[in-house]
């Protein structure tokens, strides 16, 4: 039985497979995201992709790509004028291929590289499918700072739940600062009696909202799983 560290590694692995030459490629944030960049990286090393252009999803993303010596390769979302191929992970994947994301506090900047993507491939182990969205883990919400209890307010009153300004104690004490400058709510609510795809649409209507971590089934290719035994499923 492989480790979640080997599954993450190995998923990495395996969604190179779908990366081509002379290509714009989204990359993701979050740890199996990593494992997929510094894959690509040795694989750009080693010569084995031409005219690669990679688009970062957050700052994350950027430093990596200098630790891994491939930061040549990256052009800024406004240099580019397609994505062809975006690769990212999940904190959480419905029986219906609904995304969560942005645990890492990303989701503002990759949804806008996967939602522009001509296909979209999703990488993760298998603690991360589930019935419902939700269920693990809290959906978070991007807003404007000084709009947040407002905006927390709204939410709750439209569709229940607990929510909570999401706040760091190690390194910087106080609300978490997204890329945008913008503070995470994080909301605690199962999306088992309506639709994900309605529920991002409606939550984004909330003025003060900048983002929420729901992405929609619809804008995903594929979503590769690793599970314990190695196998890969493709969903």
């Amino acid at each position: 039985m492989l480790s979640i560290e080997d599954m993450k590694i190995r998923v990495a692995k395996y969604a190179i497979s779908v990366v081509r030459d002379d290509i714009v490629l989204g990359v993701g944030s979050g740890s199996t995201s990593m494992y997929f960049l510094k894959e690509l990286a040795q694989y750009l090393k080693d010569g084995k992709f031409r005219n690669i252009v990679i688009v970062p999803t957050s700052s994350e993303v950027e430093y990596f790509s200098k630790i891994l010596g491939i930061d040549s390769y990256l052009k800024q979302p406004w240099q580019v004028d397609k994505i062809d191929i975006a690769i990212d992970g999940a904190d959480e994947v419905d029986k219906n291929r609904n995304l969560l994301k942005g645990g890492g506090g990303a989701l503002t900047g990759e949804k806008i590289i996967d939602y522009n993507a001509k296909e979209l491939y999703i990488i993760i182990d298998e603690r991360k499918l589930v019935d419902y969205i939700g269920m693990r883990t809290p959906i978070p919400i991007e807003v404007i700072p000084k709009y947040w209890s407002i905006v927390a307010k709204r939410v709750i009153e439209k569709y229940g739940g607990d929510i909570n300004l999401r706040i760091l104690e190690k390194a910087k004490r106080g609300p978490l600062i997204t890329d945008n400058f913008g503070y995470i709510l994080d909301w605690r609510r199962i999306l088992n009696d309506v639709d994900p795809e309605y529920v991002e649409k409606e939550v984004k209507l909330i003025p003060g909202v900048v983002e929420v971590g729901i992405f929609g089934r619809s804008h995903v290719t594929k979503v590769f799983v690793c599970q314990s035994s190695g196998e890969i499923l493709e969903l």
